[in-house]
C-alpha cells in the first residue's frame, strides 16, 4: 500500500531533463532589460540628431517587428512573439549602428532583412549564428554604400561632414599632409581633432561629432553597460579584451598615447564591445572563449581601420568572429564528467 509519505518521497526522487532548478529569469525579461539599458544611447541620439534619429529609429523597429509577425505567423505558423522584445531590440541596435540622415525605406529594410535573414532564417531566437543587428547594417553597407557613409553634424541643419575615423584615415594615406605635420611637429591626431573642431571630452560625452546616432556618446554606453553588469545581464571578458586589444594595438602601432585614445573613443567600439559582443546567443560559453572572442574582435576591428578600406572595423569584426564561436567553444569544452583534465 503506497502511502502520503510514500509518494512524498517518490517525488523527491524523480529523475528529470535539466534545467533542475529555475532562477525565474526569462528570455522576455532579459530582452526588455536590454532595451531598458539602450535608454541612455537613444537618448542622446535624439538630443544629438533630433527629427533624424527619430525617424530611422522607429523605421528599423518597425521593419524589425513586421519582419518577426509576418515570418512567424505566415511561414512558421506559430504565435508571433513579439512581447518577448527580442524584434524590438534587434530594430534599435541597428537603428543605432545608422547614419542619421539614411532614408526611411532603408532603414526600415535593414530591420527587416536582419530580423529574416539574421534570426529567423536559422530558426527564430537563440538559433543564429550571427549578431541579427550587424547582418542587417551589413546588407545595408554593401547594398547602399553612399548612404551609409554619409554623416552629419549633430543638430538641427543637416551639415555634411566625415566622421572622426573618416578623417583620420584620410589624413594618413595623404603623404604630402603627413610631411606637411611632421615638419609642424602635430600628428594626424592633433590636426584630425582641430580640424573638426572637437576634443576627447566632446568624444565622450558625444558632442558635435558625426557618426551614427548611437556610436557618438560614450557615457551613454557605459551608462547602459553598467546596468548590464549589475543585472547580470553581461560578463566583462570579452569587452575589455576587445577594448584593451585596440587601445593597446593603436598604441604600439601609433607610438602615440594620443592615438590609442583616439581608437578607443572614435566609432562603434563601445557600443559594438557592450552590446553586440555579449550577445548571449552568438558569444563563446566559456570565460577563456570570451576572453579570445575579444581579442579577435579588436584585432580585427584595429586591421580593417587602419588597413582596410572602410574607417569602422566593428560590424565586421564581430560578424567574422561569430563564425568562429562553434570552434572556440569546442576548443574551451569542460572535459566529459570522470574524463579527467580541467580545461
Amino acid at each position: 500500500m503506497i502511502t502520503d509519505n510514500h509518494a512524498a518521497v517518490a517525488k523527491r526522487l524523480m529523475v528529470t531533463s535539466s534545467p533542475h532548478i529555475h532562477s525565474g529569469l526569462t528570455t522576455a525579461r532579459v530582452m526588455w532589460e536590454v532595451n531598458i539599458a539602450l535608454i541612455p544611447l537613444l537618448a542622446m541620439a535624439i538630443y544629438n540628431f533630433r527629427f533624424y534619429a527619430l525617424t530611422v529609429i522607429f523605421a528599423s523597429i518597425a521593419g524589425a517587428c513586421i519582419a518577426e509577425f509576418a515570418i512567424q505567423k505566415f511561414f512558421f505558423k506559430i504565435k508571433p512573439a513579439l512581447a518577448d522584445g527580442s524584434a524590438l531590440l534587434t530594430g534599435i541596435l541597428l537603428a543605432l549602428c545608422l547614419p542619421p540622415t539614411i532614408p526611411a525605406w532603408i532603414a526600415f529594410t535593414g530591420g527587416f532583412v536582419a530580423i529574416a535573414f539574421g534570426k529567423q532564417a536559422y530558426g527564430g531566437l537563440g538559433q543564429n549564428i550571427f549578431n541579427p543587428a550587424h547582418i542587417g547594417r551589413a546588407i545595408l553597407l554593401a547594398s547602399w554604400p553612399v548612404y551609409m557613409t554619409s554623416w552629419i553634424k549633430p543638430g538641427i541643419d543637416a551639415v555634411s561632414t566625415a566622421t572622426p575615423l573618416a578623417f583620420l584615415k584620410d589624413s594618413l594615406k595623404d603623404a604630402g599632409l603627413l610631411a606637411s605635420l611632421s615638419e609642424s611637429g602635430k600628428t594626424a591626431v592633433e590636426h584630425t581633432m582641430l580640424t573638426l573642431n572637437i576634443s576627447f571630452s566632446d568624444m565622450f560625452l558625444g558632442m558635435g561629432l558625426a557618426g551614427s546616432i548611437g556610436e557618438t556618446s560614450k557615457i551613454a554606453v557605459l551608462i547602459g553597460a553598467l546596468f548590464l553588469f549589475i543585472r547580470g545581464h553581461i560578463r566583462l571578458y570579452a569587452p575589455i579584451s576587445m577594448i584593451l586589444t585596440v587601445f593597446l594595438g593603436a598604441y604600439f602601432i601609433g607610438n602615440d598615447l594620443n592615438f590609442a585614445i583616439f581608437h578607443l573613443l572614435a566609432g562603434g567600439l563601445m557600443i559594438g564591445a557592450f552590446f553586440m559582443v555579449t550577445d548571449m546567443v552568438t558569444s563563446p560559453m566559456s570565460r577563456r572563449g570570451n576572453v579570445l572572442f575579444g581579442i579577435g574582435c579588436g584585432i580585427i576591428t584595429l586591421l580593417i581601420r587602419l588597413k582596410g578600406g572602410y574607417p569602422e572595423g566593428v560590424c565586421y569584426s564581430i560578424l567574422i568572429m561569430n563564425a568562429f564561436v562553434p570552434l572556440i567553444d569546442k576548443m574551451f569544452a569542460p572535459p566529459k564528467f570522470g574524463t579527467g583534465g580541467n580545461k
